[in-house]
């Protein structure tokens, strides 16, 4: 497992902090692969609770873009792919998932929060879906389901707790 997720599993609680502080824990393609890697492991480990918590300012930036100008096409499109992937594992998990938001959450990040079960925002925490601009619609639904459709088409969502 790589440095970007740190796992934890102490009885049957699953913890699962992104580790990319200095990126504000952007979604690069290591760290959901890590962060699949794990979901599907809890599922075989006795884990009745996955949490998702992450270190530094804010929770996930979503998407991380460095280096997207040397993509592939395809190979972003399966990034895309990996992480609506991983947000549909985490939304269909057999146990109970639990994110802990803080600060910014965008995108793919706020995804992240939406596909857990259970969710704790931190006072001040922010969602954004940037992607909608450019045409990237992913976890947009579960967005919704969560906040209420009003709330998620306002152009700042606060927390929902």
């Amino acid at each position: 497992m790589s440095d970007e997720l740190l796992r934890k599993h102490e009885g049957h609680v699953t913890r699962l902090t992104l580790n990319r502080p200095q990126k504000a824990n952007a979604l690069s393609g290591a760290l959901v692969e890590a962060l699949l890697d794990a979901v599907e492991y809890a599922c075989t480990d006795g884990t009745r609770l996955l949490v998702i918590e992450a270190a530094g300012d804010h929770f996930c930036a979503g998407f991380d873009f460095t280096g997207y100008q040397d993509a592939s096409e395809g190979d972003l499109a399966l990034r895309f792919i990996r992480i609506e992937t991983l947000l549909q594992e985490i939304h269909h998990a057999p146990f109970e998932t639990l994110a802990f938001a803080h600060g910014r959450n965008f995108g793919a990040g706020a995804d992240l929060v939406a596909a857990c079960s259970q969710r704790i925002a931190a006072p001040g925490s922010t969602f954004r879906m940037p992607g909608l601009r450019f045409g990237v619609v992913l976890g947009t639904r579960r967005l919704a389901a969560r906040v209420g459709a009003d709330r998620a088409t306002r152009r700042t969502v606060p927390s929902a707790g």
